[in-house]
């Protein structure tokens, strides 16, 4: 069995409620670059300290034609309460069932106790062209998200 979502692989097609309990379809996204991130868990300080560099730097992000998507096994209400306490301006996605992190094929860590971090980008096409996973390296997910956009 791939442990890993392999660079080229189609972007997977799923759907999940966002932060207004709506369905979103991840082919949507599809004719733009999209940045599909996963981060642990709302409101912890590496998770906000991630969301709020996204938010500071989605700007960039629109500029290069690009969206972000946020996914955690949170709930709807949760990410609610994320988004308006952190005033964020993107989507995040509840993954409660773990189907996302299952289709992106997202590591666990320490011993398979806690959700990974780990970051996607995929093209216009929707085929992925990177993959980063680091716990503590968490503003090098925006910035290696933005080079690789903008070498599109």
């Amino acid at each position: 069995m791939d442990e890993t979502l392999a660079i080229g692989s189609p972007l997977p097609s799923l759907t999940l409620k966002n932060q207004d309990n709506e369905q979103v379809n991840l082919d949507q996204y599809l004719g733009n670059p999209l940045v599909v991130y996963f981060y642990p868990k709302d409101e912890t300080p590496g998770c906000t300290a991630e969301a709020c560099s996204f938010r500071d730097r989605y700007e960039d992000f629109e500029a290069a034609g690009a969206n972000v998507v946020g996914i955690s096994s949170d709930s709807v209400q949760s990410h609610q309460k994320f988004i308006k306490k952190h005033r964020l301006n993107f989507t995040l996605l509840s993954d409660q069932r773990q189907e996302a992190a299952k289709a992106f094929k997202v590591k666990r860590r320490l011993f398979g106790l806690l959700p990974g971090r780990e970051t996607f980008v995929f093209n216009n096409e929707g085929k992925l062209c990177l993959k980063f996973s680091s716990s503590i390296m968490i503003n090098q997910h925006i910035s290696e998200a933005l080079k690789a956009i903008k070498g599109f």
